[in-house]
């Protein structure tokens, strides 16, 4: 199962080493990881999505609130939260195939951020289900080049 873990930590030096650490030193691997300041320049917030049962994700919880810098652990999973990605996608576009890509960009309200002779940059924000959706529409095209920031989460409402 994925879990999106939101991690609070103290803002110092080492503390993102410390965690991946965690998590490389016991074997559980991560599939995106993002880490930022928070409205405290003190605090960081780290999204980390991994796969794994509850029981492991149990683990990697209590490991995780041990950790000295560690300020809050939340399983955002099960929790009604927002979640996004910001995505970089460099796709050939000739002459031919321009409107066809821009069509496809406006349909994923994406936006055009470079334009060269022979390639496209697109800006992608979303959930891991349309960003996926519009890499695979893109790809006949010949995608050339993709960046993701990783997933950032936030839970809704009022709860911090």
């Amino acid at each position: 199962m994925r879990h999106t873990i939101s991690v609070l930590v103290e803002n110092k030096s080492g503390v993102l080493a410390r965690v991946s650490g965690l998590f490389s030193g016991r074997g559980y691997n991560i599939d995106s990881l993002n880490v930022a300041e928070t409205e405290d320049t003190t605090i960081s917030r780290m999204t980390i999505v991994a796969r794994g049962d509850d029981r492991i994700l149990e683990q990697i919880t209590k490991q995780l609130n041990r950790l000295v810098d560690v300020v809050k652990v939340s399983d955002m999973t099960s929790e009604d939260h927002v979640e996004r990605e910001l995505v970089l996608i460099k796709v050939s576009a000739q002459a031919r195939s321009r409107a066809e890509i821009i069509q496809i960009a406006d349909i994923f309200r994406a936006n055009i951020v470079d334009v060269s002779h022979e390639a496209l940059v697109i800006a992608v924000t979303g959930n891991e289900n349309k960003v996926t959706a519009m890499i695979n529409m893109l790809r006949p095209y010949g995608v050339k080049e993709i960046a993701r920031s990783g997933q950032v989460a936030i839970s809704r409402g009022g709860r911090s």
